[in-house]
């Protein structure tokens, strides 16, 4: 989705002007659209003769990231830190690749970033060889999923937190969600939508796992560390060669954070074979096949700073951030989607049933996910 205030301009000459602006090592040569991003608008850059694909070209959407620097700032920062580790690679990456996308500085000044005019644009290095599913085909995959959040963790689990900027603040926080869901509904009046009272009732009957997550946080039982924060599948590259994980990109959301937020998502994005906008929602299923091969990924790597309550709150995690996300869904339905982009009127309100058919699925499985994660303790 292109950032409405500012429309998608002509890529005849002016994209590349601003690309040659950034110090990318060699003459633009082509430009085109890259992906289906629902943020930023995200352009491939070539270089050289014959063209080969090179940088990613992007303008930050400005009122999703108010301070753009900042998140550029917790960018530079990870990517320095991760570099420095990569010096000496963790054992479980003997044999493979793992790649940071490199930032590009401005030729004028050195900055990560160009303005020109209201936009603000950042140029990032292209993950070679690799692609990204929006669909799991396999265990395999699932696998090398979990295992590519894992390394993605343990690779900045020592890089100081204070060190990076909440540059969403409130993101994740389900408290939150509830108070605006509920400031919302007040301003409403009743309804004689079935589909929307049952929506309505399952919110009420999980109001007290709600805020779980952050009653650990606040008593130290957790605590935050840099997170990724927005995990889906999608966001992880696989080698085409070997489907391999090798980078994890989309890192506007990197932040302080709990990782369960990152595991919870990650695993809701995987493990709904039917996808979000699943057309019927009631066939929607939490799949613990697929549940058990990411976090068996996960496991291979994370043991080196998952605490023994981290694991304790896995479980949780999962339920939590999936119903999260339908009440989020269901919030904006009754605002009249002012936030998510959608098709129809009531296509949020089928993104919330689907959302929380996934977290009863989930609630009904809780005991087989618990020997999952016992698994891999």
């Amino acid at each position: 989705m292109s950032d409405p205030a500012h429309p998608i301009i002509d890529a005849s000459g002016a994209l590349t002007a601003i690309a040659e602006r950034f110090d990318l090592g060699g003459p633009v040569s082509g430009i085109e659209p890259l992906g289906h991003g629902n943020v930023n608008d995200t352009y491939l850059v070539r270089l050289g003769e014959p063209a080969r694909p090179a940088a990613v070209l992007q303008r930050v959407n400005t009122k999703v990231f108010t301070s753009p620097e900042l998140v550029m700032g917790n960018l530079v920062a990870f990517s320095n830190h991760v570099a420095r580790r990569l010096l000496e690679p963790p054992r479980e990456l003997a044999g493979r690749r793992w790649e940071v996308p490199r930032v590009y500085q401005a030729r004028a000044d050195g900055c990560p970033w160009v303005w020109e005019g209201s936009s603000f644009w950042r140029a990032l290095g292209y993950v070679e060889r690799a692609q990204s599913l929006e669909r799991i085909g396999h265990s395999g995959h699932a696998r090398e999923i979990g295992f590519g959040l894992g390394m993605f963790h343990r690779l900045i689990s020592d890089l100081p937190v204070e060190s990076l900027a909440d540059t969403l603040e409130g993101f994740h926080i389900t408290p939150g969600y509830l108070r605006q869901f509920d400031q919302v509904l007040a301003r409403l009046g009743s309804s004689t939508d079935p589909e929307l009272s049952d929506c309505l009732a399952f919110v009420e009957q999980r109001r007290s796992m709600v805020p779980v997550l952050e009653q650990a946080k606040a008593a130290g039982i957790l605590h935050q560390r840099p997170i990724h924060g927005d995990p889906k599948i999608n966001n992880v590259m696989l080698d085409l060669e070997g489907d391999h994980a090798v980078a994890l990109v989309d890192l506007d959301t990197v932040k302080p954070g709990l990782v369960h937020y990152d595991i919870g998502d990650c695993l809701r994005s995987a493990c709904n074979p039917l996808g979000e906008d699943a057309a019927d929602w009631r066939a929607v299923h939490f799949d613990v096949r697929l549940c058990e091969a990411l976090l068996g990924g996960y496991g291979s790597v994370a043991s080196s700073f998952l605490t023994p309550a981290d694991y304790d709150h896995i479980v949780v995690a999962i339920r939590l951030i999936s119903f999260e996300l339908g009440l989020r869904f269901l919030t904006d339905h009754l605002a009249g989607d002012v936030y998510f982009k959608t098709r129809y009127r009531g296509h949020n309100l089928l993104r919330a049933r689907v959302q929380f058919q996934l977290t009863e699925s989930i609630e009904r499985q809780e005991a087989a996910i618990e020997a999952v994660v016992a698994a891999i303790r």
